[in-house]
């Protein structure tokens, strides 16, 4: 050690020599920052695991669901004892739209017939309309009825209804002609004002399923009675 003194002042100083000592501290130093230095940089480079973890979770959550695949097995309208009952191969190869197509021609003429069915039966027993004579068989009761000579007036009654179908089909140009968009469905009208469409995806099948066998009951009961009314030439109630 140096030890300087200064004249007339009575102060003296004490030099640190700047040899081993220096260094040593220094090393140690610079091992106290080592661990800061580690876990700083690991943080940044390496995240943890449950972080890592909970952003996949997210990235699958956000991920959008894949689009079911259509298949006509999974329409309703397939009961016992037939089931899937295709004898003529309609939708052996066609398209989703075409399939929709086939199933909405289905129902639209169910529904015709059904309300067909109950004319003949409430027809033939009561009749009050246009003075309560037309006493006659119902397949030619129309005829009867001034309504014949009104044509063009019947045909624009039911172009109103019918147009309003036109939305629900793919466009003719460019695509495939006479198929149904695949978001429509079927037979929805928009009208329920009992309410009676179930909400649950099984009830909702299992209702569309009755109103299917029942059009379909329909259909082949009026051309039974058409049929019996043309060979007989009378009424059936």
């Amino acid at each position: 050690r140096k030890v300087r003194t200064f004249a007339g002042k009575g102060i003296s100083l004490q030099a640190t020599p700047r040899g081993p000592h220096l260094r040593h501290t220094h090393e140690m130093f610079a091992l106290a920052l080592a661990p800061t230095a580690f876990s700083v940089t690991t943080s940044l480079v390496a995240p943890q695991p449950r972080a890592f973890v909970r952003m996949q979770e997210e990235a699958v959550a956000e991920a959008e669901p894949p689009a079911p695949v259509f298949s006509v097995l999974d329409l309703p309208g397939i009961t016992g004892p037939l089931g899937f009952f295709d004898p003529l191969d309609f939708c052996g190869e066609a398209t989703e739209g075409k399939i929709k197509f086939y199933r909405e021609v289905e129902l639209k003429h169910g529904r015709v017939a059904m309300l067909a069915s109950l004319g003949f039966l409430v027809g033939e027993n009561f009749h009050p309309l246009f003075g309560g004579g037309i006493d006659v068989p119902s397949y030619i009761a129309f005829q009867e009825t001034p309504l014949q000579t009104f044509w063009p007036a019947v045909i624009l009654f039911i172009s109103i209804l019918e147009v309003f179908s036109v939305f629900s089909f793919n466009t003719p140009f460019g695509g495939e002609p006479w198929t149904i968009r695949s978001d429509y469905e079927n037979g929805d009208l928009g009208f329920d004002p009992l309410g009676l469409k179930p909400t649950d995806p099984a009830e909702f099948k299992e209702m569309a399923t009755k109103e299917l066998n029942n059009g379909r009951l329909a259909m082949i009961g009026m051309a039974g009675m058409v049929a019996q009314e043309l060979v007989s030439g009378s009424k059936l109630f």
